[in-house]
């Protein structure tokens, strides 16, 4: 007996199957040797290594494993054989289905048509229903006594249930009959302790003409027209006081009654006219609301600026005489995204200013920002969330209110105490030789990027009013410790960072530029926050400090940082320990 030839399988062929029944497995792969009928070596040639042959089981293999061996042949005729129980299992389970719910409709039928078959009412669509059945019941010889028995206990069941709606939905209608009369009772009731007249009281006649009298209209046979309710008198309007050459006011004015317009303040404020309270500084002469332009040049294109007059530092407090208040009525249309309010000690260009009261609509949700500048450098903010406040954007006029104390600035908007900005400045130090003079009100065009700003001012009123704060719990700006750090400096208009090697970098950029300021071992403390656009750096002494701030202008935009409420602290703590033990203590020692 000869043996087989050995035939190359394609390296991409591995068919593993089982036969369970058997329990005996076949695995083919690129190593595995294959017996075969007598062929000459090398015979066997793949002429298209993706054709596969399919079997009608639905099995299929590649062309090229032909012939099969006794095992695979054995392998796809189990496979054929459990295809086959599997179909017949599939139909079969169909069929018991179909014949369960035939069952289930059947029995439905029936109680349908035991339903409607005993109504016993006389209804016609019942009675059809119940021929119907009848003629179906004796056309059926398979149904049985049991069945009809169920039928009519179901008709039974129906006919019950059909009266028990028809007794429900007559209680309803008599429930609502009951209450219908009990409302129009409650309604005679409420009428007669209004003290109203019935309709059989009060007639309302239908005006006569000229030369008609009463018998002529009784004669006609005009039938008196009757009204319920209390009678609406019309309210004279008295122009008496009005000159006959002038245009008289409308009714809708009359309506208006004592309304505050949108371009006055309101009456309740005494701040319509001029007084000796204070004075209108704008408009004045015919001059229409200002609006800053579309398109400025800059901040000082068509802005406007007002001197405020007689302006005493000395006369602040309590019993002082000297003006105090500020109040602007303006409007901001919806769609403005900002406008803002000056106060500074000289029109030097906006380089120095006092206060400064900045709404922003759209920035982080809205937010007011008050904050002052010192030779040309903002300080720190205070920032509170428009949320927080009265509507300023898209109202028809609104009312601000800048009171000046010993204290700061507070700032009221439709009388909210909002926002305080203590004093930054010595008042008294700001005009040389003398101890008081003018302020002035500036209304900028655009911001210092040159987005020009949208709102409308159509009075100023500067004077003397008695302070209008009261309790300052919650009130912004209260409170905080706004002096000048010595040898921090605040650098801003940084790119903003997101990650921690990106903190690393800026940190080590910002020890490099200001090490010249760290004293003879050239270190500066860098604080870098993350997610911010600025940063903080702080020398080894004031006067580096101060020299930092100078020659790196023209690099970073940087001025001397403030010191938070809790530094002042510590450093008022540490001056009285140095106190106690005798040694003077540098105010910038503890940091």
């Amino acid at each position: 007996e000869r043996k087989e030839p050995r035939r190359q399988v394609p390296p991409t062929t591995a068919i593993e199957s089982n036969n369970t029944n058997r329990g005996s497995s076949v695995l083919r792969s690129k190593s595995q040797e294959r017996h075969r009928p007598s062929e000459p070596i090398g015979a066997y040639k793949m002429s298209n290594p993706t054709e596969r042959i399919t079997l009608p089981s639905g099995a299929s293999y590649p062309a090229y494993l032909e012939p099969l061996t006794e095992q695979e042949q054995a392998l796809l005729d189990t496979y054929a054989a459990i295809k086959g129980y599997e179909k017949e299992a599939a139909r079969l389970k169909a069929e018991e289905a179909k014949r369960r719910l035939e069952e289930a409709d059947e029995r439905y039928r029936s109680k349908v048509r035991e339903r409607e078959g005993t109504t016993g009412d006389g209804d016609e669509e019942a009675v059809e229903d119940e021929e119907l059945v009848s003629q179906e019941d004796n056309g059926s010889d398979q149904e049985d006594e049991e069945t009809k028995q169920k039928r009519i206990q179901r008709q039974r069941e129906i006919s019950q249930l059909r009266r028990d709606v028809a007794a429900a939905r007559t209680a309803k209608e008599d429930q609502e009959t009951k209450n219908k009369v009990k409302r129009e009772k409650e309604e005679a009731l409420r009428k007669e302790l209004l003290g109203e007249q019935s309709p059989a009281v009060e007639t309302k006649k239908r005006p006569r003409d000229d030369g008609e009298s009463e018998d002529d209209e009784s004669e006609e046979g005009f039938e008196e027209s009757t009204f319920t309710g209390p009678s609406i008198k019309k309210k004279r309007v008295n122009n008496s006081g009005w000159d006959d050459f002038k245009p008289q006011p409308s009714l809708i004015a009359n309506i208006g009654g004592d309304s505050t317009p949108p371009h006055d303040f309101s009456k309740k404020m005494g701040m319509s006219k001029s007084s000796l309270d204070g004075t209108i500084l704008f408009p004045r002469d015919g001059i229409q609301p200002w609006t800053p332009p579309a398109k400025p040049y800059d901040f000082m294109d068509g802005h406007l600026e007002l001197q405020l007059d007689d302006f005493d530092p000395a006369q602040l407090g309590e019993y002082g005489t000297g003006n105090n208040t500020l109040a602007v009525k303006f409007h901001a249309p919806d769609d403005s995204s900002r406008f803002s309010v000056n106060i500074a000690s000289s029109n030097d260009g906006y380089n120095n200013i006092l206060f400064h009261f900045n709404p922003r609509h759209f920035q982080k949700g809205g937010q007011l920002v008050i904050n002052d500048r010192k030779e040309s450098m903002w300080g720190n903010d205070i920032s509170v969330p428009l949320s927080t406040l009265p509507l300023m954007f898209g109202k028809t006029s609104c009312t601000l209110v800048i009171q000046i104390n010993e204290d700061g600035f507070d700032v009221f908007v439709e009388g909210k105490h909002c926002a305080r900005l203590e004093h930054r400045t010595d008042l008294a130090s700001l005009w040389s030789g003398n101890k008081k003079g003018p302020l002035f009100l500036q209304f900028p065009s655009a911001d210092d990027y040159g987005n020009p700003e949208n709102w409308r001012v159509y009075r100023v009123w500067w004077g003397r009013k008695a302070s209008m704060a009261g309790s300052l719990d919650g009130v912004a700006g209260v409170n905080i410790y706004s002096a000048i750090h010595p040898k921090k400096l605040f650098v801003k208009g940084l790119p903003k960072l997101h990650t921690d090697p990106e903190v690393d970098l800026r940190r080590a950029e910002l020890e490099r530029a200001f090490r010249k300021y760290g004293g003879p071992s050239g270190a500066v403390t860098v604080i870098v926050p993350k997610d911010s656009t600025f940063a903080f750096v702080e020398c080894d002494s004031e006067q580096l400090a101060d020299l930092a701030v100078v020659e790196m202008a023209d690099r970073y935009r940087v001025n001397k940082a403030r010191r938070t409420k809790h530094e002042a602290l510590m450093e008022e703590r540490a001056a009285k320990e140095a106190a106690e033990k005798g040694t003077e203590k540098e105010s910038a020692d503890w940091d």
